[in-house]
């Protein structure tokens, strides 16, 4: 065969390896590869890829003097040239075995020279410390990859006269269309990472635009209202036709197609795909109506990306876009850009959880301090104490101390998980002072399982609720009244419950805790201090009938205190 028709049919040749080439820069594992993280079944996965396109040029080979002129060299030296010594001296060494059993008197030296060309090409990569290979240089190693073959050939092929036929007949075309082939090779597998590159460069832009836009909406935490303001921003910044927000129960906002059902206050119901993501906390990906779970019958959301929303370890809602082409699904790039959005936005909003927590408690302390400070309140026990020191100075001088480890207690400890007889502790000295005030018009009891007091329990849990029971349930009575106060435990909760007969609520008792009047935080203030700390079902539970009394539920997980940096002081 003339050389120039050899060059041609090589050349014709090469372009299913270049076309393999375009499908390989596509694999996500490609991306592991470029950053060398390559677990054991990713090695022998690329090896599996490359050694397959080895083997196929030795396949697309043209026949020539018992030999085949064969582009096999581009799946070997680009697996070199990519992933080091190590994928080129495996994928050397398996198409060279397989070209070893074809048979024919260039068989060894086939072998030979594929093994040589795979670990030298690793060698020029290692050279390059993991970056990509320009194309040129490709050109070159691969122009000097197939002289080394033609030389193996010459010095191991026998007879020598038929090896030296071959070489003389297929050097120049194989050497030509090889070296092209593997520089393509290489441009394409370049091309194909700097194309992602930009993807993700795009994406983190877009992500860093939300953020910007975004973060003064969810200071305000999550609610309708920020989450509206919060889904508007990502679809004017994203090829998504709909994106919503839930909290754990329902849709918090909806903006794009089939907001006609989609929207809040349209469909009681979240979807399946929804519910599953807030279920297992994990992200979760629909690619067809059925799978998204849309009740509406003529719904044209055809796939869904639905990312969980989380503070710390507690889900706390989804983020949710959709496409309504069915011909598209969701690839890697969008699940990235969702997870990389439902990252950012957990974060803010847990930072925003935080500054509440903090904001909660300098409140309760504020309020503490308050009520202590409150000149009632001090007048009143100060003018106890004072009329104890003629009759009862023993008391007297027992309820100052109390006094003053109360106020000690607010300034230690508040803010922090204590050890629950600490709080309890200072529960007893409040209402040591509170019985000496009240007299006989206050009657407390309490039942507390002793294994309680070694867990740990916010500060000021115990003391606004049974002040609240003495000052808003007791005091309005003439006759004043009881208070009983029980602890019992379960597998993994406490459960403290404070019980009065007083006047109870004058409405709704859940309303207050949301929505508490002015001057009267207390009760809200514990409930959203332990639902932020704990998460829901954890806080209060309020049930209350008018004239007859109310009681107060405290529900908290079993946790270890926190370490005590304080020494105890002593009176």
């Amino acid at each position: 065969m003339a050389i120039d028709i050899l060059l041609l049919e090589m050349i014709k040749r090469i372009s299913y390896a270049v076309i393999l080439g375009l499908i390989v820069s596509r694999l996500k594992l490609f991306d592991r590869l470029m950053v060398n993280k390559l677990s054991w079944f990713d090695r022998i996965a690329f090896t599996v890829i490359f050694s397959s396109i080895a083997i196929l040029g030795t396949y697309g080979g043209i026949p020539i003097q018992d030999a085949l002129a064969n582009s096999r060299m581009i799946g070997i030296m680009a697996a070199g040239l990519i992933g080091g010594p190590y994928l080129g001296t495996s994928v050397g060494i398996v198409s060279g075995l397989h070209r070893y059993s074809l048979g024919g008197f260039t068989a060894l030296a086939c072998a030979i020279s594929s093994i040589t060309e795979g670990f030298l090409a690793g060698l020029f990569q290692k050279y390059y410390k993991g970056k990509l290979i320009p194309w040129p240089i490709a050109l070159g190693i691969g122009f000097f990859g197939e002289i080394l073959q033609m030389l193996i050939i010459l010095l191991v092929a026998q007879p020598y006269d038929q090896a030296y036929a071959l070489v003389n007949s297929i050097a120049v075309p194989m050497t030509i269309a090889n070296s092209l082939g593997l520089a393509l090779f290489m441009y394409i597998i370049k091309a194909g990472l700097y194309q992602r590159t930009q993807q993700k460069a795009n994406q983190s832009q877009n992500i860093l635009s939300i953020a910007r836009e975004t973060v003064r909406y969810f200071r305000k935490g999550l609610n309708p209202d920020s989450a509206n303001a919060v889904v508007q921003i990502i679809k004017k910044h994203s090829p998504y036709d709909a994106v919503s927000i839930t909290d754990t129960k329902q849709v918090l906002a909806y903006i794009g197609a089939e907001s006609n059902h989609h929207a809040p206050g349209m469909n009681d119901h979240l979807t399946h795909v929804t519910i599953d993501s807030l279920t297992s906390g994990t992200i979760h990906i629909a690619y067809s109506p059925a799978e998204i779970g849309c009740t509406h019958p003529n719904c044209t959301l055809s796939s869904a990306i639905v990312v969980p929303l989380m503070i710390k370890t507690r889900i706390i809602g989804t983020l949710k876009m959709y496409y309504t082409s069915p011909s598209y699904h969701p690839d890697s790039s969008d699940i990235a850009f969702a997870q990389g959005l439902a990252d950012l936005f957990s974060t803010q909003l847990e930072l925003t959880e935080i500054d509440y927590q903090r904001r909660l408690t300098e409140a309760a302390k504020m309020q503490a301090l308050h009520t202590q400070i409150n000149p009632h309140f001090l007048f009143n026990t100060l003018n106890t104490i004072y009329s104890l020191i003629r009759t009862n100075p023993e008391l007297a001088r027992r309820l100052l101390i109390k006094f003053s480890q109360i106020f000690r207690f607010t300034l230690q400890y508040t803010g922090r998980v204590i050890m629950f007889e600490k709080e309890w502790a200072q529960v007893s000295g409040f209402l040591e002072i509170a019985i000496a005030r009240h007299g006989d018009k206050l009657f407390v009891t309490h039942n507390l399982d002793p294994a309680i007091f070694s867990y740990g329990i916010p500060s000021l849990t115990l003391q606004p609720i049974i002040e609240n029971s003495i000052k808003h349930g007791l005091q309005p009575r003439e006759v004043g009244g009881s208070i009983a106060i029980e602890g019992t435990m379960t597998d993994t909760d406490i459960i403290i419950t404070v019980t009065d007969d007083g006047v109870g609520f004058q409405g709704d008792p859940d309303y207050y805790l949301e929505h508490p009047p002015q001057g009267h935080i207390g009760l809200s203030n514990v409930h959203h201090r332990l639902r932020g700390l704990y998460g829901a079902p954890y806080g209060l539970e309020i049930t209350s009938v008018p004239e007859e009394g109310t009681t107060v539920v405290i529900r908290i997980p079993k946790v270890q205190p926190e370490s005590d940096p304080t020494p105890e002081r002593t009176e």
